[in-house]
C-alpha cells in the first residue's frame, strides 16, 4: 500500500486519448520528475495542467496531467492521471517512464482493491464495477448500476446493524440474568430475525432471474434435417450467420451466436439435424446436438409445417422429454399440413414472420416474473449464494429458539459474518485477492 502503482487505464488501441494512472503517496513526486508545465510549484487538486512529458532525452509528448489529493480520489490515495494521445506504443512509453521514475506496475484490479481497503467502496460495489464494465445487455448494466449505487450495501449493512443490536441485547441478558425476562427477550429477538430473513428473501426473489442477465438464456434449435433450423437462427439474429441449403446434413457442428431481447441476452445453439445416418462426421454433429439439448434452458423444437409429422420428429420429441420447449412450426408461408402441436408458434424464417413473437415467447418461458430494474437485482452468483447461506443460518437460529442465550448469540454471529462476505467487512484476504484479480489492468 505504501508503493506507488501505475498502469494504462484505457484499452490499448488507436483512439483520441489514452490515460495512464498512478496511485500512492509519491505519485505526484514521480509525475513531476517527467512532466513539465507552468505553475507546478503548488499543484492544485482536480486542476488540469497542459505540459510536456519526457519520453526520452530528445522526445516529448504534449499532454494533460490532473492530480487528485487523498482521500478525494477513486483509490482514497493520492492519484495522478496523464491524458495523452491515443495509441498503443505511446501509452506503453509513458507507462515505462512512470515505472523508471519510481512507480511499480499495478496488478489486475489493484486500483479498485486499494479503493476497497481505504473504505471508498464496499466489496459488493467492487464486484458490480467489474460487472458494469463487462455488461453486454441493458439488463446486465442496470442490475450492476443498482449495486454500484449502493443499494445492496445499504441493505446488508442495515441488516448487520440490526444483528449487532440483537447481539447487544443478548449480551445484556447473559450479563444480568436476574434483571432480564428471557422468554420476552427471545420473542423480541426472533421476531426481528424473521424480519431480516424476509428482507433478504425479497432480494433473492427479485434476483431469481438474475443468472439470465449475467449468462443469458441458452436456447438449442433442435429438429430433423431441412426443417429450417439454420434459417430460424438467421432470422432471430437478423443476419445471415448460418449456412442454409436444401442439402440434408448441411449443419455438421453446433454454431453459437447471441443477441439481446428486452434487455436479456439469448445464446442460440444451431445444431445438426437429428436423423439416422452412416456419415461419421454427421454422427459427431448429431451427438453434439444431443449435448446442446441437455444443456439448454429452452429447446426450440423445429418442425416443417408443410409436412406431416415424421418418425424422426417423434424420436426427437422423446429426447426433449421434460425440458422446457417451444414447438416452432416453420414455413407458415406454405400451406400447412402438420397437425396442431403442444406449445406451438407458427413462424416463417423465409419472410421473417412472427420472429419477434418467438423471441418474446423464449423470454417469457424462462423468466416467468417480470424483472423490476428499479429494485435491487444481484449482479453476480456469489452474492446470491451468500444470501442463500444467510437465509439458511437465519432459519436455523429461528428453529432453535429454545437454545440458551449464548447459543442463540453464536448463531446470530454466524449470520453477521456471512453477510459480511458481501460488503467485505468480515471477508478474508484470500477471497478479496481472488475477486480483484478478475479486474482488468488499470482498474
Amino acid at each position: 500500500m505504501e508503493k506507488c502503482i501505475a498502469s494504462i487505464a484505457t484499452p490499448l488501441g488507436k483512439g483520441a486519448i489514452s490515460i495512464i494512472r498512478m496511485s500512492g503517496k509519491d505519485c505526484l513526486k514521480i509525475a513531476l520528475k517527467i512532466f513539465h508545465a507552468k505553475n507546478l510549484e503548488n499543484v492544485e487538486p482536480r486542476h488540469m495542467y497542459f505540459g510536456q512529458l519526457e519520453l526520452s532525452a530528445n522526445a516529448v509528448e504534449q499532454c494533460l496531467m490532473v492530480f487528485f489529493k487523498a482521500p478525494f480520489s477513486y483509490t482514497g490515495e493520492d492519484v495522478v492521471e496523464f491524458q495523452i494521445h491515443g495509441g498503443v506504443l505511446i501509452a506503453q512509453k509513458v507507462l515505462e517512464r512512470c515505472l523508471a521514475a519510481g512507480a511499480i506496475l499495478a496488478e489486475p484490479g489493484e486500483f479498485s482493491k486499494r479503493a476497497f481497503i481505504n473504505g471508498k467502496i464496499t466489496l459488493d460495489k467492487a464486484e458490480a464495477i467489474a460487472s458494469e464494465i463487462n455488461a453486454e445487455t441493458e439488463g446486465e448494466l442496470f442490475s450492476s448500476l443498482q449495486v454500484t449505487n449502493g443499494l445492496l450495501a445499504d441493505k446488508i449493512l442495515k441488516a448487520q446493524d440490526e444483528l449487532k443490536l440483537l447481539l447487544a441485547q443478548l449480551e445484556v441478558g447473559m450479563d444480568y440474568p436476574d434483571e432480564t425476562e428471557e422468554v420476552r427477550l427471545k420473542e423480541d429477538v426472533f421476531e426481528k430475525l424473521q424480519a431480516i430473513k424476509h428482507d433478504i428473501c425479497e432480494i433473492l426473489d427479485n434476483s431469481h432471474a438474475a443468472k439470465y442477465l449475467r449468462n443469458g438464456i441458452n436456447v438449442a434449435l433442435i429438429g430433423r434435417t431441412n426443417v429450417g433450423k439454420s434459417s430460424i437462427m438467421n432470422a432471430l439474429l437478423g443476419q445471415e450467420r448460418a449456412i442454409v441449403t436444401d442439402i440434408q446434413g448441411t449443419t455438421r457442428d453446433s454454431l453459437v451466436e447471441s443477441f439481446s431481447h428486452n434487455g436479456i441476452k439469448i445464446n442460440l445453439y444451431d445444431t445438426a439435424g437429428i436423423r439416422e445416418t452412416k456419415d461419421k462426421v454427421e454422427q459427431i454433429g448429431i451427438t453434439k446436438s444431443k449435448q446442446s439439448l441437455q444443456q439448454a434452458d429452452v429447446v426450440l423444437f423445429v418442425l416443417d409445417g408443410s409436412q406431416k409429422l415424421h418418425k424422426d420428429d417423434e424420436q426427437i420429441a422423446k429426447l426433449i422429454g421434460e425440458k422446457p420447449f417451444i414447438c416452432v412450426v416453420n414455413k407458415m408461408d406454405k400451406q400447412r399440413v402438420l397437425e396442431k402441436q403442444k406449445n406451438e408458434i407458427e413462424v416463417s424464417a423465409l419472410i421473417r414472420k412472427n420472429i419477434k413473437a418467438l423471441k418474446d415467447k423464449i423470454v417469457d418461458l424462462v423468466i416467468t416474473k417480470e424483472i423490476d430494474f428499479n429494485k435491487l437485482v444481484l449482479s453476480n452468483e456469489r452474492q446470491g449464494q451468500i444470501l442463500n447461506e444467510a437465509v439458511a443460518l437465519l432459519e436455523k437460529a429461528i428453529v432453535e429458539k429454545n437454545q440458551t442465550l449464548d447459543i442463540t448469540s453464536m448463531l446470530i454471529k454466524n449470520v453477521w459474518n456471512c453477510l459480511g462476505k458481501i460488503t467485505g467487512n468480515t471477508e478474508n484476504e484470500d477471497i478479496i485477492d481472488l475477486i480483484f484479480s478478475k479486474f482488468c489492468l488499470g482498474k
